[in-house]
């Protein structure tokens, strides 16, 4: 395949050469002269391991240039990937004007080509941007339709640098945010020699997943860093812990506790954060990032309760209490603190969670509930069936399998506000539904 990779920086770069390597003829483009000049010389403009030998291999074997003109590279190639920069504004915001003046080129030379060209945007680009941005752009100076004369994929890089080549070809998975199914088979067809799980989506789903990828280690780099702080000031070995800590695959690196939903609670989790920000400030030591998770998740509940209170209903029913399914633990229940902060907003309330019984609550469980919802005696009802005849409002914040049953026998008078994901695929045709983190 004959591939155009616009701007020749660290991603670009790579992607050139691990093409060329594959067999591809590559011409890359970037406006800088020198950085051109280089890559025809046999030579790397950015330093990496291995990156030298990479463009070198690819220029003695005569698959891999470079050229100053944008438009003669298109319209001999099938496919255009924009590796371009997309720096930070003044004000955090990601600098698109690289992305904008690539797209403008490869539109103008659209307009000429004669064959279908495939235009894949491996640049890190806020959601929207393909949408908002590229494809009206190219639209425009092309004078052609996105998804009939050409087509458009987002298609993010997982490359680090120091290991970029290895990691080009043994990427962790490969995604393809496609606007139209030609340019998805297009790229796949491409990548078909790379061993990789893959996952065909939406554009902007596919230019989320990059941001979710580099917050997350990002947070991760953070977290361990505060805990090495915190592990010095108390005379603890961090490393040991950490670890220790990342061998548990079954809950600390593993998709469990990564699903978008409600709030977290229980007996563990906010008690022992509110531990460890203690130890810190006996220990005089800023951990921001510890400081802050409460307040996140206080935050969350909010929204919750934002939602509910926006629909402008007075009638509320609030199916789950409990703070985690199988087990009649309300201490520091999310529910529990969304249910009271409805009735401090006016809200008639009534819950109904199966795991609940006032009889047998006692210990620390009983004596959380008549501190912090000693409402709770009138505000229980016992079945589906009673919840959904008193109420507007359907709230569902637990994940008890009977409460599909009380999904699907919503009427079309019900509002339902879904904070857990569990009604997607249960509503009844014409039930209005709200969800929290979608």
């Amino acid at each position: 395949m004959r591939i155009a990779v616009f701007g020749l920086g660290y991603v670009g770069c790579v992607t050139g050469g691990c093409l060329a390597r594959m067999g591809h003829e590559v011409c890359g483009i970037d406006i800088s002269p020198t950085k051109v000049c280089s890559i025809n010389e046999g030579h790397c403009p950015v330093t990496g391991r291995g990156m030298e030998a990479l463009v070198s291999q690819g220029v003695r074997a005569g698959r891999l240039r470079a050229t100053l003109r944008p438009g003669e590279a298109v319209t001999a190639s099938e496919l255009s990937l924009v590796c371009v920069g997309t720096p930070s504004r003044r004000h955090g915001e990601a600098n698109l004007d690289h992305v904008r003046h690539a797209v403008d080129d490869i539109g103008r030379a659209l307009g000429a080509a004669r064959r279908y060209h495939t235009v894949v945007v491996r640049s890190t680009v806020p959601p929207g941007t393909l949408e908002s941005l590229v494809i009206p752009t190219l639209e425009r100076r092309a004078r052609k339709k996105a998804g009939r004369d050409f087509g458009v994929c987002f298609h993010p890089e997982f490359l680090r640098e120091g290991s970029s080549i290895h990691d080009f070809f043994h990427p962790p998975k490969t995604v393809i945010g496609s606007y139209d199914a030609r340019s998805a088979r297009a790229l796949m067809e491409l990548w078909r020699p790379i061993k990789a799980p893959l996952f065909v989506t939406s554009l902007k789903v596919a230019e989320m997943v990059k941001y979710a990828d580099n917050a997350f280690h990002a947070l991760k780099v953070s977290f361990a860093n505060e805990m090495g702080a915190l592990g010095k000031a108390l005379g603890v070995d961090s490393h040991e812990v950490m670890q220790i800590f990342v061998r548990d695959t079954k809950l600390n690196i593993s998709p469990l506790y990564l699903k978008p939903g409600f709030a977290f609670g229980g007996p563990c989790l906010p008690k022992d954060v509110r531990a460890l920000c203690a130890m810190a400030r006996r220990a005089r030591l800023e951990v921001p990032l510890l400081a802050n998770i409460l307040a996140s998740n206080s935050r969350h509940l909010r929204r919750a309760t934002e939602l509910v209170l926006a629909t402008g209903k007075k009638r509320v029913g609030v199916l789950g209490l409990v703070f985690k399914s199988d087990t009649d633990d309300l201490r520091e229940s999310p529910a529990c603190a969304l249910v009271k902060g409805l009735l401090e907003a006016g809200r008639e309330v009534k819950v109904y969670d199966p795991r609940v019984s006032l009889e047998r609550l006692i210990g620390a469980n009983r004596d959380f509930v008549d501190r912090e919802l000693p409402q709770l005696p009138h505000l229980l009802l016992g079945s589906l069936r009673e919840i959904l005849a008193v109420s507007e409002v359907i709230v569902v914040a637990g994940t008890h399998p009977e409460f599909q049953e009380g999904i699907r026998a919503l009427k079309k008078k019900h509002i339902l506000i879904d904070l857990v994901r569990l009604a997607p695929t249960l509503l009844p045709p014409g039930t209005r539904a709200l969800g929290l983190c979608w």
